[in-house]
């Protein structure tokens, strides 16, 4: 089950939540909608791996725990606040590389793969919250790139 927070008057931030689960397609079509179309599946692979995480290591795909997204657009800034009810991130050593690699270090595991597409996708990402919430910026503007994924 999918649970749409409606944008209340005055706060420019949506949420989504729902039940730990690896079917994402229509939650991935929500996150999408406001994103000019050239970068969906740039962004749709970035917050996949984000979503597969909190729902699949951060609460074990237990259908009892949900996985929050909040998510708002500021001019060109595109935020997405991941979260989940799990214990927290813990990543060793190993997966601490420089996000500006062109490419994958052979010694990084799946930990340091999926962090390491996030960095090379979104501008910002950021942990809190005890490693529980994920923040992820993307901007979007003239200045921009063209996208990684095509």
């Amino acid at each position: 089950m999918i649970a749409i927070s409606p944008r209340l008057k005055g706060r420019s931030w949506n949420k989504i939540s729902f039940a730990s689960t690896l079917y994402l397609c229509p939650i991935l079509d929500l996150l999408l909608a406001e994103i000019p179309s050239q970068w969906h599946p740039e962004i749709r692979l970035g917050l996949q791996e984000a979503l597969v995480n909190a729902a699949k290591h951060g609460n074990n795909l237990d259908p009892s725990k949900t996985v929050e997204v909040q998510f708002s657009v500021n001019r060109d800034e595109y935020w997405w606040i991941i979260s989940d009810q799990g214990n927290g991130f813990y990543c060793p050593n190993s997966c601490n590389h420089e996000p500006d690699d062109e490419d994958i270090p052979q010694e990084v595991g799946e930990c340091g793969r999926g962090l390491f597409i996030l960095h090379q996708i979104f501008d910002k990402v950021h942990w809190n919250n005890n490693l529980r919430e994920l923040s992820l910026c993307k901007t979007i503007d003239h200045f921009s790139s063209d996208p990684l994924v095509r």
